[in-house]
């Protein structure tokens, strides 16, 4: 089975975005592929350096929502980025041979700096996290990187440090190559993109009846202020978490008619998306309220899954140094 490797920062509780647009997509690679499947803690810190103080629940949050939606760590190596070591070695030795202009032009670098302007991210790190990234993925020699459609171009600076390693010192690293993955339009509360920063956000952690209320007041097409106006299901948010939960054609054809011609209301709509929202959340919360019932068993998942990262990666890291010809 090709390896593949996905890491997610810890920021706190994922929400349905995540799990459209990435988690879906982890759960059904571990069915066929070799997965290492990281919670990026290093990364958190180059944003958000000065307060890490929620640093360690973030972390268990998001094992909790892996968990829930169907990452099996019997099936999938589910570790902490600094548990395994490696990572930050190959990150120094990766950084000795990273060009500071390939950072400088780096368009989410830049993207980030204009848009972030609360935060202090003027240091080393920030800039340089491409090559944490570089070393996540390389350590364990990862063919397949799961990304979004607007994702893509981030993976071709691995690719890149990858190549120039194996100029200098052989081939030690594949090229690792994108599993590009449809990445459903899931439009928060709203009607802009989902986001916690935005305050819109349906969380996986969120119980039923938070869902059922969010959900009911949900922006709709504006065009349709009375019930009888006729509406464009194109043009709402509700539409959009359908065409993700609802698998039943006959009854989406039933909405989109109904929308367009003011046969079913916008309140009739959202009934029949909670009824499906309802119907795939409630066996993901049951599975993460039991695993948040045993802290032992989430701390013998990290530990297991960092057992064996260490082993693949520490095999990485023999194979560098002795390209790097360092006395061992």
């Amino acid at each position: 089975m090709e390896r593949v490797f996905s890491g997610m920062r810890p920021t706190g509780r994922l929400h349905l975005g995540h799990m459209a647009g990435a988690l879906t997509n982890w759960v059904k690679l571990q069915e066929d592929h070799e997965c290492f499947y990281s919670i990026v803690d290093w990364h958190a810190l180059m944003s958000d350096y000065a307060s890490p103080g929620l640093l360690a629940a973030n972390t268990r949050e998001i094992l909790l929502d892996w968990l829930a939606v169907g990452l099996d760590p019997e099936k999938s190596v589910i570790f902490v980025q600094s548990h395994v070591t490696q990572h930050v070695e190959l990150h120094m030795a990766l950084s000795m041979i990273t060009p500071l202009g390939w950072l400088e032009r780096n368009p989410t670098y830049k993207d980030q700096i204009r848009n972030l302007q609360n935060k202090d991210l003027s240091t080393y790190a920030f800039l340089g996290y491409p090559v944490l990234q570089a070393a996540d993925i390389l350590v364990y020699k990862a063919r397949k990187v799961p990304v979004g459609e607007d994702q893509s171009a981030h993976l071709e600076l691995s690719r890149e440090i990858a190549r120039r390693f194996n100029n200098f010192y052989g081939e030690i690293f594949p090229e690792p190559q994108t599993i590009l993955t449809p990445t459903p339009k899931i439009p928060g509360t709203d009607g802009r993109k989902m986001s916690k920063s935005y305050g819109n956000s349906l969380d996986i952690a969120d119980e039923i009846p938070a869902l059922d209320k969010r959900i009911r007041t949900m922006m709709t097409d504006p065009a349709r202020e009375r019930r009888t106006d006729p509406g464009d299901p194109d043009k709402c948010p509700v539409w959009d978490l359908h065409k993700f939960f609802n698998g039943d054609a006959a009854q989406m054809d039933e909405i989109a008619q109904g929308c367009r011609t003011a046969g079913i209301g916008c309140i009739d709509c959202k009934k029949m998306l909670i009824a499906h929202v309802v119907a795939q959340m409630e066996p993901i919360q049951e599975r993460r309220r039991r695993f948040e019932n045993s802290a032992d068993d989430l701390a013998d998942i990290l530990r297991a899954g960092a057992d064996r990262a260490r082993e693949v990666a520490g095999a990485t890291m023999d194979e560098v140094y002795g390209a790097l010809s360092f006395l061992r």
